[in-house]
């Protein structure tokens, strides 16, 4: 039990002796403000942007087009995935085009999403969702696919068929799976968020970054670096706490 708790507060002590090196090294003068600001400084810079409100904005902005985009991943991708799982010819077909939109880097879409619905929220969201769409699919049609066959052809000697058996059976057991690609997806989709706003407008925490580093204001961008880590955070731990609440109800 102590060497449990003593493993589980050593990231947490690790965390701090970077900071108090990083703390002391800015203090000396080893390393000059604009390359890396004192952490302090950081935290300065990110009680007055907070203070000032504006900022509050644009972080929900760019928390809501990377909710739209995963939301929208997810309505097709989970669906997709269950094809995939239960149709052979449905992976021989989907799978190489669905891994093939994950090849393509984010930033090299961005031009032509412009081209085809301009600039704003939506391509945004669509490149969000483009981003995250793989992780979810791949996840949920690992999950069904690894339902054993026996409580399969058992719940269908039940009567259970269609979506009966995809409501009582299929998907409670491979929810495990969906919910890691969701949390997984959620979480990417704010930097899908970022990339799409760095190239495609929008006003979100992107737009903060690119008048920041124009601007040369490295603690600026490092405390907006901090809010966009405590945006992913965010999805990551919603998420984690929905699959935490699953696994206790089965």
């Amino acid at each position: 039990m102590r060497f449990s708790a003593r493993s589980r507060s050593l990231p947490l002590v690790f965390g701090l002796a970077v900071l108090a090196l990083w703390e002391a090294v800015c203090r000396l003068g080893l390393i000059a403000p604009i390359f890396l600001p004192a952490p302090t400084a950081i935290v300065q810079r990110l009680v007055s942007d907070l203070a000032g409100t504006r900022i509050i904005g644009f972080t929900v902005t760019t928390l809501g087009e990377a909710l739209a985009g995963a939301g929208v991943a997810t309505a097709i991708a989970v669906p997709l995935g269950y094809v995939v799982a239960r149709s052979a010819v449905a992976s021989r077909v989907i799978e190489p085009y669905a891994a093939a939109s994950q090849a393509i880097p984010a930033i090299a879409l961005a031009p032509l999403l412009v081209l085809w619905i301009g600039y704003g929220f939506v391509p945004i969201m669509v490149l969000c969702a483009i981003m995250v769409f793989f992780p979810i699919m791949l996840n949920t049609a690992l999950g069904i696919s690894q339902i054993p066959r026996d409580i399969i052809n058992a719940a269908r000697l039940d009567g259970a068929g269609g979506g009966s058996l995809l409501w009582h059976i299929e998907l409670p057991l491979s929810m495990p799976h969906i919910l890691t690609g969701l949390r997984n997806g959620f979480t990417l989709s704010i930097t899908g968020a970022v990339v799409g706003e760095f190239t495609m407008g929008g006003e979100g925490l992107g737009l903060i970054l690119t008048v920041q580093r124009d601007s040369v204001d490295t603690t600026g961008m490092f405390a907006t670096l901090v809010l966009l880590c405590a945006a992913a955070i965010l999805l990551y731990s919603l998420i984690g706490t929905l699959e935490n609440k699953v696994e206790q109800t089965r």
